[in-house]
């Protein structure tokens, strides 16, 4: 396999013992952050569930990601109609992941829909997609059987677009792979802030590489850096808002040593389970001070919400490692 291809789906393989992070959306509440006048973070009361977002200017608004069932699309939109009287007629998909765009179909008709041409092309197997996500139910995977249709972008653009909501300009960038082939991240100039999906979080979080690898990633992130230099904040697809240029250049760190540790692995010859044991930690003891910091500010029935985010980050880190050793091996 070469550096550059992405496997035409995403990785089904976990670890013994793994647990991913909770994606029901039972107990789910989002709460509104006001960047400015019509530019909200819309944030998951209880972490790792999915955050949104609202951007209005003056004369139409746009919904970052639609939720995970007709449910919380719904609560979306009566939050929208709180913080705004302009009409919601954008809903821009970070990713093609069901979490992110199973609700797609609970928004009006007349609503466009926005997104990387590649997140498209892989919203073609609705079925295949409900199990994947089904893993990350808990428990509540029959929540999904009221997704019946996945409607897919009406618009796709490859690497930019822009979309004008009257007096506040939207970008809209595709920098490559991450952790999916279309990963599409939203940027309101005028705040300095970037609604990233699951293509980067906050600098203390372990990220998952599903669909490709850290090579291609890498190159990914390094321009976003070098086409966002006055990016502020990041309000990602799960979890805690942060610092954007802090989360880049921890991302790019962590995807460095994981590249050379598992390359030389594989060249060594060997197991997975060797691999596991002999591969730097970064959530072997602790989170990282920054995130536990920002962890205080959610509310999670049933403990601490450092405790499970720990846990979650040491899960998603061997995810990575045996991502990409099947990788790697491979080539």
């Amino acid at each position: 396999m070469s550096k550059s291809r992405i496997p035409a789906r995403e990785i089904a393989e976990r670890p013994e013992g793994y647990g991913g992070p909770n994606l029901s959306p039972v107990g789910l509440e989002l709460a509104p952050h006001a960047f400015a006048d019509g530019v909200y973070a819309l944030m998951a009361g209880i972490p790792p569930k999915d955050n949104n977002g609202l951007i209005a200017g003056r004369d139409a608004a746009l919904v970052v990601d639609a939720g995970i069932t007709p449910e919380i699309s719904h609560q979306i939109q009566r939050l929208a109609a709180e913080l705004t009287y302009r009409p919601v007629r954008y809903l821009v998909n970070t990713t093609y992941h069901g979490d992110h765009t199973f609700g797609n179909a609970a928004f009006p008709a007349e609503v466009v829909i926005v997104s990387s041409r590649r997140n498209k092309s892989e919203m073609s197997d609705l079925a295949y997609e409900k199990e994947v996500r089904s893993a990350n139910m808990y428990g509540d995977g029959g929540l999904l059987d009221e997704v019946s249709r996945w409607r897919t972008p009406d618009v796709v653009f490859d690497s930019y677009a822009e979309i004008d909501l009257g007096g506040r300009l939207v970008q809209l960038h595709h920098f490559g792979p991450g952790n999916g082939p279309g990963d599409t991240v939203v940027y309101v100039p005028d705040t300095r802030t970037a609604w990233t999906g699951n293509f980067l979080c906050h600098a203390g979080t372990a990220h998952m590489l599903l669909q490709g690898g850290p090579e291609p990633y890498l190159a990914s992130l390094r321009r976003m850096r070098e086409a966002l230099p006055e990016l502020d904040t990041i309000v990602p697809g799960h979890g805690p808002m942060g610092d954007g240029h802090a989360a880049i250049d921890a991302l790019v760190g962590y995807l460095e040593v994981l590249h050379d540790e598992v390359a030389a692995s594989v060249a060594a010859g060997r197991s997975l389970e060797e691999t596991f044991a002999t591969c730097s930690n970064p959530w072997a003891e602790r989170l990282d001070p920054t995130l536990s910091a920002a962890l205080t500010t959610y509310a999670v029935p049933g403990g601490p919400a450092q405790a499970g985010m720990l846990q979650l980050c040491r899960d998603l880190h061997r995810l990575n490692i045996l991502a990409t050793y099947r990788l790697y091996e491979g080539r």
